[in-house]
């Protein structure tokens, strides 16, 4: 199931809205590579995935990921995206995402919930 907000995200380059899916059939964040570029600097993945896309059988190779902090509600939240080529959307939360930052979908009233004790840094 799918969510759409627009999302401000903050990288090493820039900052900008991009409308983002949470979509929890994805297992991981993923951006298409021109945000990915204005926001951050490419890394090259040290090996390349190949990641089954949403036509079943079909597959892409994904060969950059960027790291980016993303805000729901104020609340400042960071991941590593995949840089998908040819991706149809901007941005998606996967699952993965959304399980660290206990991240809930509530689709009853279309929203997105983020409980903010998540944010807080604990170095052990």
């Amino acid at each position: 199931m799918i969510i759409e907000r627009i999302l401000h995200f903050r990288g090493s380059r820039s900052r900008g809205d991009i409308q983002t899916l949470f979509d929890t059939g994805a297992t991981y964040s993923c951006i298409n590579r021109t945000h990915a570029q204005e926001l951050a600097v490419l890394e090259r993945l040290p090996d390349p995935l190949e990641m089954e896309t949403a036509s079943e059988g079909s597959f892409v190779r994904v060969e950059y990921a960027v790291r980016l902090d993303f805000y729901i509600d104020g609340i400042r939240l960071t991941d590593e995206f995949m840089v998908v080529p040819n991706l149809s959307e901007p941005a998606l939360i996967g699952a993965t995402t959304m399980q660290k930052w206990k991240i809930k979908l509530d689709f009853e009233h279309d929203q997105v919930v983020v409980d903010p004790r998540v944010t807080r840094m604990k170095l052990i």
